[in-house]
């Protein structure tokens, strides 16, 4: 995840839940991407708090720092020269069609190659430790069809060298969308005041927020044709409670929209309650985070050395 804006519960539904979940089936590298967060211009002071802010949300979220790397992306080198590699055997044509840049780009009047560039550093990011499965929201699928595209080209150009990773999507909370617009999802780049819930958000906020969400014109739940906001809600309730849709339907049925909004924010307050009381015993002491990230980057610095070598013997890049 990238140090900016707030986290908020589209990040945790999308993805932090179930990296928390699948933490222990595999060998886990969290990496906090301040490289790409720079694609942008970040306030210098603000950026160094946020990389600690999410690092800290990470561990208060359930991931285990002696289990898992947690690291900052640009503690390691190698991301960003395998970046260079990845971007000289890219074709052009593969980057333009990348939707996220092509939004992006119609929000601004002028943006950076590194925005251009930003799916081959990405691509760097999970073929420089040959992960095997990548858990992420639906939203950065396409990225992750670019990487394996990108792995397979380069083991066709140079002999086999990266493994190409498989794509693992939550089945449910993979998209969350925004409260105020449903039909796009939450962001953590949006303005609107009612439009996410951030997972530090105080149980006050959570209730006038969700109170505020768009629904529609019926006059309660109807399963068989729900506007989008109510889709949402239930979506939302849902993915943190781990309901099965039989017991969403049996519970939600009919009911009138006020009350869903009351059950949705109970179940939110009462699962973000212990996430929010852990950051705070994190954050009194940074010293603990600043360790947390150090460890994290020494205990993948090896396999970044490793791929790197293997990648520079293959292109014939010079070793000395």
């Amino acid at each position: 995840m990238q140090p900016t804006g707030n986290l908020h519960i589209g990040n945790y539904l999308g993805a932090l839940k179930t990296w928390v979940l699948m933490q222990y089936d595999r060998e886990p590298i969290f990496c906090i991407v301040d490289h790409h967060a720079i694609t942008v211009y970040q306030e210098p002071k603000e950026l160094q708090k946020k990389i600690e802010d999410v690092a800290a949300l990470y561990v208060a979220s359930g991931i285990d720092p002696k289990h898992a790397a947690i690291f900052v992306q640009s503690s390691v080198p190698a991301h960003v020269e395998l970046a260079w590699v990845f971007t000289c055997v890219t074709p052009f044509g593969w980057l333009s069609r990348m939707t996220q840049f092509k939004a992006k780009l119609e929000q601004q009047e002028s943006v950076g190659a590194g925005l251009f560039c930003y799916p081959t550093l990405m691509a760097a990011d999970i073929l420089l430790y040959q992960a095997g499965i990548v858990p992420v929201g639906e939203d950065q699928a396409q990225h992750l069809e670019l990487t394996r595209a990108i792995a397979q080209r380069f083991n066709t150009l140079y002999g086999e060298t990266f493994v190409v990773p498989e794509t693992r999507l939550p089945a449910v909370g993979a998209r969350v969308m925004g409260l105020d617009e449903p039909m796009e999802k939450m962001s953590k780049s949006a303005t609107g005041p009612n439009h996410a819930i951030n997972l530090l958000d105080p149980p006050n906020r959570i209730r006038k927020l969700i109170g505020r969400a768009v629904t529609d014109s019926k006059p309660g739940v109807d399963f068989d044709d729900p506007g989008a906001g109510v889709r949402n809600l239930l979506n939302i309730f849902q993915a943190f409670s781990g309901w099965t849709d039989e017991q969403m339907k049996e519970n939600f049925a009919g009911m009138r929209y006020g009350d869903l909004k009351k059950a949705v924010t109970d179940m939110v307050v009462s699962q973000l309650e212990p996430i929010q009381k852990n950051y705070e015993e994190l954050t009194a002491d940074r010293g603990t985070i600043r360790q947390i990230l150090k460890e994290g980057a020494e205990r993948v610095a090896p396999i970044a050395r490793q791929t790197m070598d293997l990648v520079r013997e293959r292109t014939g890049l010079y070793r000395g």
